[in-house]
């Protein structure tokens, strides 16, 4: 793959690896092992394998391989290990860079599952966390230690659209020795360019904008050749987190259209939140694509778009809430996001339902709060869907 191709280039051709039938359309090798020619061969790879050779699909296949090519390369990475599933790869990033007596700061906006492992599963296994806001850089500067190890973050976080300074977290982790490890879901790898701004570390959820239709599950972690083949390749493969071949398929088949579908959805989220900005139904609406942002220059200089969702608060809390969502006829309820259908969800009861109370408030995650992930619907047909059910949810009074 050429360095000068850009980036929709890339989406269609990285990293092929054409079988002798010279097919268009990647190849899916449906298989779990691999047959060797002699046990000669079989020993010579099981002490080092080439970069076209493979042992078991838990380790490595050509169309898994064909899919962390391509994504390494439109993220500017070195290297990428696919993963089961997006929290396969926090979770697999996590374990295999830390150890009993480690230190990690990590911004305290993140998804439900990711401050699960933060707060259950490292702290048994020794490792102590401290929680910051994340878009504060001197709470980073006052948390990170000698001993701190990795700095972790959503570089937009899940509901609330925080955004965190990535080059600036760096320079505070890395003048310690630190790792930063983002968590890039939100920023998707079309406005993401976190590895240039100072990650280390940065992984994705292919559930979402890389397959696009609600079709698979996957993940997938970048960075240094020396780390993804080292330390993450050795804990996943041993661990067992790999991507099957028939969801890398599906997902070489989802990057080619996702810098389209990214940037219509964006398109829609920007239209969608510059008409439902002042709404009198609505609180507030986050997106940092809108100059109200707290963060908005910080999301033009990192990202240069607002992203493809946006979060609204419905005055009336749950009870308004709900009867918004049981009234929309073209977005679904649903949590997952960046899908070509328009999805909204309630976080406070779904997502991050089990956060104690105080923790929502804190993170600003309100009974009213409604995170809407932009699909590829007409947007005036979407403004109208959302309009008309605030207006009969909340009586048009706000």
């Amino acid at each position: 793959m050429s360095n000068d191709w850009n980036s929709r280039t890339k989406l269609v051709h990285g990293g092929i690896r054409r079988s002798q039938y010279n097919e268009v359309s990647e190849a899916l090798f449906l298989t779990q092992g691999f047959v060797y020619d002699n046990a000669e061969q079989a020993e010579a790879r099981f002490l080092e394998a080439g970069p076209d050779e493979f042992i078991y699909a838990r380790y490595g296949n050509p169309t898994v391989a064909m899919f962390e090519d391509r994504i390494a390369g439109l993220e500017g990475a070195e290297d990428a290990f696919a993963c089961a599933s997006g929290m396969a790869a926090v979770q697999g990033a996590l374990m295999a860079l830390l150890k009993a007596g480690d230190h990690v700061v990590a911004a305290r906006a993140l998804f439900g599952s990711c401050l699960f492992i933060l707060e259950n599963i490292l702290p048994k296994f020794g490792v102590e966390v401290t929680l910051v806001d994340g878009t504060d850089l001197e709470a980073w500067r006052a948390a990170v230690r000698e001993d701190t190890r990795l700095c972790f973050f959503e570089s937009m976080s899940n509901p609330t659209l925080e955004i965190v300074d990535i080059a600036g977290v760096a320079e505070i982790a890395h003048a310690v020795g630190a790792l930063v490890v983002s968590d890039n879901v939100f920023s998707t790898p079309i406005y993401s360019d976190a590895i240039a701004q100072g990650a280390d570390i940065v992984t994705y959820s292919a559930t979402k904008h890389i397959d696009g239709q609600g079709r698979v599950l996957g993940g997938v972690i970048l960075g240094p050749k020396e780390i993804i083949r080292g330390p993450i390749e050795a804990f996943m493969k041993h661990t067992g987190g790999a991507l099957s071949p028939f969801n890398a398929w599906v997902l070489l088949k989802g990057l080619e259209t996702m810098d389209l579908r990214v940037r219509a959805q964006t398109a829609t989220a920007q239209h969608l939140a510059e008409k439902l900005e002042g709404n009198p139904a609505l609180s507030r609406v986050i997106y940092p694509g809108l100059a109200s942002h707290a963060q908005h220059d910080l999301a033009m200089r990192q990202l240069g778009a607002g992203g493809t969702v946006l979060s609204f608060d419905i005055r009336g809390g749950r009870e308004a809430a709900f009867a918004f969502l049981n009234l929309l006829e073209i977005a679904v309820i649903s949590n997952n996001l960046g899908d070509a259908k328009t999805i909204a969800t309630p976080p406070a009861f779904t997502t991050h339902q089990r956060l104690p109370d105080d923790q929502k408030q804190i993170l600003g995650i309100t009974p009213g709060l409604i995170r809407l992930s932009c699909g590829l619907e007409d947007p005036q047909d979407l403004l109208r869907d959302l309009e008309a059910a605030l207006e009969h949810a909340t009586g048009g009074q706000g």
